[in-house]
């Protein structure tokens, strides 16, 4: 008689409400054949008859999210915790150092989520980023602005897709962007979000450039480059929506791996050991200028232009490196590939999205998704953390796949109502 079948290996999945990770996530365990728990912020419907398969925990407060999770853990015992964003990477970092489970330092998860801690530690290693000061919020703005080098550029500590970034040439703009972020600071979800970080907004000098966002698994503090994005949208600001991602990146092979060191050389200055990681870096004269560094995998939908192997996703990628699963020869399928994040135009209410199925007639393009709903409000950067949607391409070349992105956008035509 033949023995009982090997119990699943169990995975908790951070999932926070705003989120479009969830999905993508959700799918890929059941591609590997992974028990998924959700862990959301949220009570999720089927809690109450499937106490096994949801866990609701407070994610503003980590070391409590992190002992909710162990207590969990000692009656339905997890394999490994995986974040989805900078807020949930502190608490599986937390989690797993109580699991013993391989896991990132909690310190270092939280350097990379702060980028006040995150420049100080780059700095003290020697690693190319920009010069910085951290404003209080309480701090005369027109006083700060005199003695402000320009241009420079004033951000929240802790927020993320480029919310609240906004470029200062003159001290009237500086100015004029404290008073602007401060008042982010005020919405309930941010200062919610802001409870456990430091509320104060970082100046830093601007550094030009072309702009790249770096994909990468670390195990052991090793890292594995999946991919590097060229951004080919200029990102000089007042504003820094991000747009168009393309992949392979058309820099030198030289400028390729210079950006590789130094995203390498930002993790261990940070102590980051364990799991995916989300680099943005602009490349100066001098070199690769690291601007960001997060403890988690690319945000929005844009990890979909990315397969590995025979059709991999990137979130599988991810669960099989945290259960130590055999990565060899998953590499990024060949050829091009890109995403547009759809960009809002203007603040009101989405009420149609017309053109789609001209959009998806250009040829190259994959799918075209409208994200943002119905009926309801559209906040544009730097107040804004959201897009319209996401087209995604895949062409013969970088530059033919960014076209096709392009043409696929222009035909696209969104009804907004304002006033």
């Amino acid at each position: 008689m033949s023995g009982a079948a090997p119990a699943r290996p169990r995975v908790l999945l951070l999932l926070p409400t705003t989120t479009y990770r969830a999905s993508d996530f959700i799918h890929a365990g059941s591609r590997l054949g992974i028990a998924t728990v959700v862990g959301s912020d949220r009570k999720q419907a089927l809690a109450d008859v499937a106490p096994a398969h949801t866990l609701t925990l407070d994610l503003g407060r980590a070391e409590e999210a992190a002992a909710q999770i162990a207590g969990f853990a000692e009656r339905w015992p997890l394999q490994a915790v995986i974040p989805t964003d900078d807020q949930t990477a502190v608490v599986a970092a937390l989690a797993s150092a109580r699991l013993g489970l391989p896991h990132n330092p909690p310190e270092a998860a939280r350097a990379a989520r702060h980028k006040d801690r995150l420049r100080a530690t780059l700095c003290a290693a020697g690693v190319r980023t920009p010069r910085y000061r951290l404003l209080p919020l309480e701090a005369d703005p027109i006083v700060e602005a005199d003695g402000q080098t320009y241009p420079c550029v004033l951000k929240p500590t802790f927020l993320a897709a480029s919310r609240g970034v906004i470029r200062a040439d003159t001290p009237r703009e500086f100015t004029a962007a404290f008073h602007r972020i401060a008042a982010l600071f005020a919405l309930p979800e941010v200062a919610e979000k802001a409870a456990e970080a430091y509320r104060g907004v970082l100046v830093e000098e601007f550094v030009p450039g072309a702009e790249v966002a770096v994909e990468g698994l670390l195990a052991g503090g090793r890292l594995r480059v999946l991919a590097i994005f060229d951004k080919p949208d200029p990102l000089d600001g007042p504003f820094f929506e991000e747009t168009i991602y393309v992949t392979p990146s058309r820099h030198e092979v030289a400028t390729r791996e210079a950006i590789t060191e130094a995203t390498g050389a930002a993790a261990r200055a940070l102590g980051l050991r364990e799991g995916p990681i989300h680099a943005e870096l602009r490349v100066g004269t001098a070199g690769p200028w690291v601007i960001e560094l997060a403890a988690r995998s690319i945000g929005g939908l844009c990890s979909r232009v990315l397969r590995f192997g025979t059709g991999r996703s990137l979130e599988e990628l991810i669960l099989m490196q945290a259960l130590g699963r055999d990565l060899e020869g998953l590499e990024r399928e060949p050829g091009p590939a890109g995403v547009m994040m759809i960009p809002i135009p203007r603040a009101g209410i989405l009420r149609e999205a017309g053109g789609l199925d001209r959009a998806r007639q250009v040829p190259g393009i994959v799918e075209v998704t409208i994200s943002a709903a119905m009926g309801k409000p559209l906040v544009p950067l730097p107040e804004g953390s959201s897009y319209l949607g996401f087209i995604f391409a895949r062409g013969e070349t970088p530059d033919e796949t960014e076209a096709a992105l392009r043409e696929a956008h222009r035909r696209l035509a969104f009804v907004i109502e304002t006033g």
